[in-house]
């Protein structure tokens, strides 16, 4: 039987810290089924799925753990034997605005009170056009509860956007 552990990575960025995780996960013939990892701000964080025979999890999870005294944190948040399959429809949301505290405050807002749940969230400050401001930028893959117009959401979110003069675009 295989077990699925979910955990978090967190770290000052340097080479080689994806190839230590991996060669751990390897050793104990694990496999590295997703990720989503970046550097941000001079540290390196991601969230890791692997799946591992279910007598090998202690194993794996008490040398990735030993990994902090190397300065690597290690955060072990799920250990389920499988996966739900997502219900509801899928869309995606992009939004671009010109940046100012609480814009993402706000369209979050939108969607906790509709029930729909962030799947992926990407968000990056730029800069904008010719007069220089400051761009925010967000991409998100979304999943709307079952029942939920995407037409409706789409509402709701252009009359926030409206609000704070952003231009957003749901697709489903």
């Amino acid at each position: 039987m295989q077990n699925h552990l979910v955990f978090t990575v967190i770290a000052t960025d340097r080479p080689g810290l994806v190839e230590r995780i991996a060669d751990i996960i390897a050793s104990l013939e694990g496999n590295w089924i997703e990720s989503s990892m970046a550097r941000l701000g001079g540290e390196f964080a991601g969230i890791v799925r692997v799946g591992i025979a279910a007598e090998r999890s202690d194993e794996l999870v008490e040398l990735l753990r030993k990994l902090s005294d190397d300065g690597i944190d290690i955060t072990l948040r799920s250990d389920k034997t499988g996966e739900e399959a997502p219900k509801g429809t899928a869309a995606h949301l992009d939004l671009v605005s010109q940046d100012h505290p609480g814009i993402l405050r706000d369209i979050t807002h939108v969607l906790s009170k509709q029930g729909v749940s962030i799947e992926h969230l990407e968000t990056s400050v730029a800069a904008g056009s010719m007069h220089g401001e400051a761009l925010f930028k967000a991409s998100a893959d979304l999943r709307l509860p079952v029942g939920l117009d995407p037409a409706d959401l789409s509402d709701a979110l252009q009359e926030t956007a409206g609000d704070m003069m952003a231009d957003v675009n749901l697709v489903d």
